[in-house]
């Protein structure tokens, strides 16, 4: 039984208070609170309060976070970078484990306190990722919660045997069911489909579909992922991630299947990239979709950028979508707090009496100022736990 009082807060830039936190959880939220006998005291100097930051859409597994700087010469298609990461990993000489572990631990020293990333499978590696990946959330437990995201990378219907790993791979211990471009990649799409779904049933897990598919084809299959969804009432237990389609369709088409998004509780990941068509935040936000936000790779064979830090993405949604007002940046700060909790389904998350007391404190006058500034975290708490301070992790 643990006590810590955080004196001098400003939940979100409002009036300063005080936060309790007995065990993991917070117990108290005013001002002026009286500490209980013996409780830890940490002084927040009318620091911003933000709760923990959640990374919605990563891939821990295939960064080189840490190592050696990889030289990029890879094609220009997505398949390119599918058969180079092939190849990159069948030489044996990335460390999953290793690699994860950094980036996580970079994670936690900037914020975030939850977070869902895929981890590849395929028949040539079989469930080494996903193995290396649980071997950082054992490490790191207590101080993030992490879900794995079983994901075919390379392909479902086409790589006769991926089935049959993610099923392994989701008795083992994966907490959701993933996808990738049933049309582009399987190019088999019902197949993948069915078999996304079968397992997803099977398990009783959520599913995780990757859909970077343009246009019409994306349409296609953002069409049959729904037919499915309702058929076997899975209302909110599917996320498409990135969705470009639903940037490049027609408004009216694309206007349909958010109305059908919106009323299975079908959700959408985005890391709002510079170089493709992402959702209309605005358009997806108005219908009823929940969006969130991920950074996808960190620093991997397929990119040099982004950053263990989820108040820059928050930055990168707000630039891409044009969220200038200082209201519109706190719906990206949604993205990477309570729109990814509910996202990917987390629980008791929040800033109020009950949930977990996962909290991060920093200096900026408001959430604006924090997303476009992303100043340096001066205090992080994980399951009332202090994992972080001034940038330095304590663990």
């Amino acid at each position: 039984m643990t006590d810590l009082v955080i004196r001098d807060v400003r939940p979100f830039g409002g009036d300063a208070v005080d936060v309790l936190v007995h065990d993991d959880l917070i117990a108290g939220i005013a001002a002026g609170l009286n500490a209980p006998p013996g409780a830890a005291i940490e002084h927040g100097h009318n620091a911003l309060l933000l709760p923990g930051l959640v990374e919605g859409h990563t891939h821990l597994d295939k960064t080189l976070w840490g190592g050696s700087w990889y030289r990029n010469e890879i094609g220009p298609t997505r398949n390119d970078r599918i058969e180079n990461e092939r190849a990159f990993r069948r030489d044996g000489s990335h460390d999953a484990a290793t690699r994860s572990l950094a980036l996580a631990r970079a994670y936690i020293a900037h914020g975030t306190t939850r977070m869902r990333t895929h981890a590849d499978i395929d028949t040539e590696i079989g469930l080494r990722h996903v193995h290396a990946t649980m071997r950082t959330r054992e490490t790191l437990a207590g101080a993030i919660e992490m879900q794995i995201v079983a994901f075919p990378q390379s392909g479902l219907a086409c790589r006769p045997g991926t089935e049959d790993l993610m099923d392994a791979a989701l008795r083992e211990g994966a907490d959701a069911v993933g996808g990738i471009d049933p049309c582009a990649v399987d190019r088999d799409p019902v197949r993948q489909v069915d078999a996304l779904f079968r397992l997803a049933e099977r398990h009783g897990k959520p599913i995780d579909i990757h859909l970077h598919e343009p246009g019409e084809m994306g349409a296609f299959s953002l069409d049959l992922i729904l037919e499915r969804t309702a058929a076997l009432s899975m209302r909110g237990m599917v996320t498409i991630s990135h969705g470009f389609c639903l940037g490049s369709i027609a408004d009216a088409e694309r206007d349909a299947l958010l109305a059908r998004m919106a009323l299975w509780d079908v959700r959408i990941a985005t890391t709002a990239p510079a170089s493709s068509p992402v959702p209309p935040f605005r358009v997806c936000r108005a219908a009823g979709v929940t969006v969130y936000g991920g950074n996808d790779g960190v620093r991997d064979t397929w990119t040099p950028y982004a950053k263990p830090d989820m108040l820059d993405r928050a930055m990168h949604i707000g630039l891409r979508n044009a969220l200038r007002r200082d209201d519109e940046l706190d719906w990206a700060l949604e993205c990477v707090t309570s729109a990814a909790a509910v996202g990917c389904g987390f629980e008791r998350y929040g800033l109020a009496v009950g949930c977990r007391a996962d909290l991060v404190l920093l200096e900026a006058e408001t959430v604006a100022e924090a997303i476009v500034s992303a100043p340096r975290r001066r205090l992080v708490v994980s399951a009332g736990k202090v994992t972080a301070r001034d940038g330095v992790l304590l663990l």
